[in-house]
């Protein structure tokens, strides 16, 4: 697994997307050829859910207002269904989540660590793209796996209880705030990069950038443009 989690690293090229006004043809994808094995892919996304749970658990307790504690607080509650969704597709084949889980732990932790904010509102927007983004990418994974496991998978991590409620906090402490318009945007702008890298790091790739490239492109473009909607739904520009 790729290493993403030094402040200070060299320019990475991700995939070339396609602008978000250019007209593109649908192109199918097979993603059979990049998927990584059935456990690591769980491993992966049961982490990533227990991250995004214990984050939004630190956010419920630096939020002042009563209102948004509650929304933070279901947003919480529904990133840890999400985890232990995952878990029992671990268990449900033999495994020990812990052990599965573990070689994602300390890379999470430290893109986690990467993406905290330099307050809650920072934080709970980062939590907002990156876990958008990421549920976004391995629901489009899901696709490729073995059985039955994929649809009961892209269903879970496809609900999205708590999501409004989070765009609800963020949209008061902008309309409270107009200043903050342009640093959440600004911030916002400055995690893509980096959790894009998350993603790609779960794909087994051949090495030849400019092949890879292509052929993950479609994939990029639409994780893009459901990334716009998101900070769209906030009046702020992706």
């Amino acid at each position: 697994m790729a290493t993403w989690i030094s402040r200070r690293r060299p320019p990475v090229e991700l995939p070339r997307l396609t602008p978000r006004n250019t007209p593109t043809q649908a192109i199918r994808v097979d993603l059979h050829e990049v998927m990584p094995d059935l456990l690591p892919y769980l491993g992966q996304a049961a982490y990533l859910q227990l991250e995004t749970f214990q984050t939004l658990s630190r956010v419920v307790g630096e939020v002042d207002a009563l209102s948004a504690k509650e929304k933070v607080a279901a947003a919480a509650g529904h990133a840890l269904s999400k985890h232990q969704g995952v878990v029992a597709e671990i268990r449900r084949r033999g495994d020990d989540p812990a052990e599965v889980m573990k070689p994602f732990a300390d890379e999470i932790d430290g893109f986690s660590a990467l993406t905290t904010g330099a307050d809650w509102r920072e934080t709970l927007l980062a939590v907002l793209v990156t876990s958008g983004l990421l549920d976004d990418f391995f629901i489009r994974l899901a696709a490729g796996l073995p059985g039955d496991v994929g649809p009961r998978i892209a269903q879970l991590l496809g609900s999205d209880g708590g999501q409004e409620g989070v765009l609800d906090v963020l949209r008061d402490e902008i309309e409270a705030d107009q200043r903050l318009s342009s640093r959440l945007a600004m911030w916002g702008r400055r995690l893509v990069g980096d959790t894009l890298l998350v993603a790609r790091s779960a794909l087994h790739l051949s090495g030849n950038a400019a092949k890879d490239d292509e052929r993950i492109e479609p994939i990029f473009t639409e994780l893009i443009a459901a990334h716009t909607r998101r900070m769209d739904a906030l009046g702020l520009t992706a």
